[in-house]
């Protein structure tokens, strides 16, 4: 018992023990808790020596800061005294460690970063290339250094910020004018190693030479240095790349410069890019190099024949038809100056051509004359022979006599003629004649119906009408004379012309003949820029079609103006009032000035303070989309310049009709009607979708897809190349549940077609609208097409009888 009260005694004293202990732990534990923001403070990373400095003559305490200084000491010295002035210091500290620490990160981030230096072609030297990652890091850097310059904690290293700051904004200006720099050097290097720029431009050569020089010195440089900011955070560097850039802007004016005198010898060179037209100048000894660009400076020549000794021989156009020039030429001198004499071979072969074509058309048949001549001269001669019988006509009271006895009968055998075995260029010089020789004909009929007595009726002298005088063709329309161009147009297809044609027609060349501009004005697919290119063609005057953005500004405008002046073009300014309102505005006065000068009948005038030629068969046309969104409304003074035509529905039975009877098709009317039908139904029964089209356009492309299929298959049912036609067309681009409608309505009238051949009478039951009269009139076709001859009656579910007896 004893000995158990002794263990109980001497357990409670440690018991005793143990809680004294605690009790001083937990004393000492809330004596030190006040004492730990201080010891934070102290500890802070961003504390360094110039803060214990001002601390200690703040405080007035040596506080000397060591390695084996501990919290101790510092609270030996009676620190906690000074607590708010401490932690004040130590909130300064942190706010300049995090300057710092931020600084250091984006030196670091530079430190391996280097640029991308790659060999150039066969240069000898290199090209630079900045990843948007780096450019984009540089960008974000001098943005972030800028916000530590502007810190009120930035003091102790205020010069460091300077510094980099400059290095980046240093770097950032190289890097930009390298670029510049660079991309001129890659646009001239290729220009200034032909040895015939070389020699036409020495001063400029030489000028570019220095600079190349200078240019590979950097480039070798950055091969071996190629860390971004210990490189390009360089300011001699930037002063080198500044006058590299205008070194390189004084050779690119006078390249400029050099570029306006080529094309103020030969206009024409204006419709090329500079790109274009050095790579002509750079290969000057060789003529053949200007083949791949004649298209461009000519309406329809694709190639010239050069002989072994380069003698120029034959013009070949886009469609591989051939005429011989008259005289061949040497292509001798600069290049602007023979192809000037090309211009002027090239119309002097299309006049006398003329000439002799005119000739051989009275000694021949039609069906023989027509396949003896270009396409261009067989409508031109013909245009003649039907302008001086018709006057002769009128004048002499036998207008019905030719229109039966000549022009039907020509006509005819142009139709027999088309449905034989022809070539590729026959058979489209017999489409664009057989169009044209339609039109003669309605104009023909007219006049005979309205028993015209007179040559000066408004009925015949509102028509084109072309006239051999002296030598020299000319096209009349009303009371307006005009100059036959003799632009080799080729042997391209010419537009059907219908009423609305006809009438676009008189109010152009009103237009053109008080020199004033012409505006059709309408909606998408109405013919607009097409009737403009084939007045050009009907005036053999070469026509530059340009599609209009918000992108083109005034200087690009003058520079195109230029050409058209000086050459005699004309241009159609597709969509013209996308082009923004201020551009319009100068557009306005350039135009305006080259009316005025050709109203006063002017050879020269000066433009944009240059004097240029001027030749009076220039004129400007544009075309409008009006309401169409991003369009701008003219301003009046532009709008007082143009003449308006307003073309908004054309007659797509007529066009089709007498397209298709240019391809031979002998039921032309009806399959024209059935076509157009289709594309109505289309545009009423299926979807509206974007890409779905069933207007003039459409047409024409299932009225090409036919002639191609009659071409193929001469003997194939017409009826049946029209079908396929439509759907070869049409099918591919159809939404599936717009397919379906498509097919369904197909099934149903050969479901009524099999039901007509077990049933005398039946009928349709469906909503209005759904079809049913339509398919009962397919079906009907379909046995008239098979010969079924027997009477049957169909009635819809309004009760309406149709009753047919074949």
């Amino acid at each position: 018992m004893y000995k158990m009260m002794v263990k109980l005694v001497r357990v409670f004293a440690d018991i005793e023990a143990v809680q004294s202990v605690a009790i001083a732990a937990k004393t000492q534990i809330e004596n030190f808790r006040p004492l730990i923001p201080l010891l934070q403070c102290l500890r802070n990373p961003g504390m360094r020596q110039r803060h214990w400095e001002n601390l200690s003559e703040e405080t007035g305490v040596d506080l000397t800061w060591g390695p084996l200084t501990t919290f101790n000491d510092m609270l030996g010295l009676g620190i906690e005294k000074y607590a708010d002035l401490i932690k004040q210091s130590a909130d300064g500290a942190s706010k300049e460690y995090s300057i710092e620490q931020t600084l250091e990160k984006m030196m670091a981030e530079w430190e391996d970063n280097r640029l991308d230096i790659q060999p150039y072609k066969a240069t000898g030297t290199f090209i630079m290339k900045i990843s948007e990652e780096q450019q984009q890091m540089l960008d974000d850097h001098i943005v972030l250094t800028q916000q530590l310059s502007f810190s009120p904690f930035k003091g102790p290293f205020e010069e460091k910020i300077d510094e980099w700051e400059i290095k980046l904004k240093v770097t950032a200006e190289v890097i930009e004018e390298w670029m510049d720099v660079q991309k001129q050097w890659m646009y001239l290097e290729p220009i200034f190693t032909s040895e015939d720029i070389t020699k036409q431009l020495p001063v400029e050569s030489k000028k570019y030479k220095s600079m190349e020089r200078a240019w590979k010195r950097i480039m070798r440089n950055a091969l071996e240095l190629p860390q971004v900011i210990e490189y390009c955070g360089d300011r001699r560097l930037l002063e080198s790349l500044r006058d590299a850039n205008h070194v390189l802007q004084v050779v690119q004016k006078g390249l400029s410069e050099y570029l306006e005198t080529k094309r103020t010898i030969f206009p024409r060179l204006y419709f090329l890019s500079d790109d274009e037209l050095l790579e002509i100048l750079s290969q000057a000894r060789n003529p053949l190099a200007v083949q791949p660009h004649l298209r461009k400076c000519f309406e329809n020549i694709a190639r010239l024949t050069f002989a072994d000794d380069l003698l120029i021989t034959q013009m070949f156009s886009s469609e591989e038809e051939c005429v011989n020039l008259d005289p061949p030429l040497y292509p001798s001198g600069n290049v602007e100056n023979w192809l000037l004499v090309v211009e002027s071979t090239m119309k002097n072969t299309i006049r006398t051509t003329l000439g002799a074509s005119l000739l051989d058309l009275y000694g021949k048949e039609r069906k023989d004359w027509v396949l003896c001549w270009p396409g261009q001269v067989v409508i031109a001669c013909s245009q003649v022979f039907w302008t001086a019988h018709v006057e002769s006509g009128i004048q002499e009271n036998n207008l019905p006599s030719f229109l039966h006895d000549t022009l039907l009968v020509n006509l005819d055998s142009l139709r027999t003629l088309v449905k034989g075995m022809l070539t590729f260029l026959q058979r489209e010089i017999l489409s664009a004649l057989i169009v044209i020789e339609v039109h003669s004909r309605d104009v023909t009929q007219t006049l005979v119906d309205l028993h015209i007595r007179s040559a000066n009726d408004f009925d015949w002298i509102s028509q084109l009408r072309y006239y051999w005088v002296e030598l020299q063709m000319k096209v009349r329309a009303v009371n307006a004379e005009f100059n036959y161009g003799y632009e080799y147009l080729g042997n391209s297809g010419r537009l059907v012309i219908t009423p609305l044609t006809d009438r676009c027609y008189l109010t152009l060349t009103g237009a053109l003949h008080l020199k004033f501009g012409g505006a059709p004005a309408g909606p998408a697919g109405t013919g607009k820029t097409e009737t403009v290119k084939d007045l050009a063609k009907a005036f053999a005057i070469q026509c530059v079609v340009f599609n209009c953005s918000d992108q083109l500004d005034f200087m690009a405008m003058g520079k195109f103006f230029k050409g058209l002046a000086s050459s005699g073009a004309w241009a159609c300014f597709d969509e013209f009032n996308r082009i923004d309102i201020e551009v319009l505005s100068v557009v306005a006065q350039q135009i305006a000035t080259i009316q005025k000068a050709q109203q006063a009948r002017l050879d020269r005038l000066v433009f944009e303070g240059a004097e240029i030629m001027l030749k009076e068969s220039c004129a400007v046309f544009i075309t409008m989309n009006p309401g169409y969104a991003g369009r701008t409304e003219l301003p009046d003074n532009l709008k007082a310049l143009f003449r308006p035509v307003s073309m908004m529905v054309p007659d797509y039975s007529l066009i089709a009709e007498i397209s298709l009877f240019s391809f031979g098709f002998g039921n032309a009317k009806q399959l024209a009607n059935k076509i157009t039908t289709t594309f109505k139904l289309s545009s009423e029964q299926l979807s509206s979708q974007d890409h779905y089209d069933f207007g003039m356009r459409a047409v024409k492309t299932v009225i090409s897809v036919a002639g191609n299929l009659k071409r193929e298959n001469p003997n194939m049912d017409e009826r049946q190349i029209c079908l396929r036609a439509l759907r070869d067309v049409n099918v591919p681009k159809f939404l599936k549940d717009d397919l379906k409608l498509f097919n369904e309505y197909v099934k149903k009238v050969i479901q009524l077609y099999e039901t007509t051949i077990v049933r005398h009478g039946l009928m349709l039951v469906g909503p209005t609208g759904s079809g049913k009269t339509k398919v009962s009139g397919f079906c009907l076709h379909i046995n008239v097409y098979n010969n079924i001859t027997y009477q049957y009656f169909i009635i819809t579910l309004d009760m309406r009888i149709f009753h047919h007896n074949y």
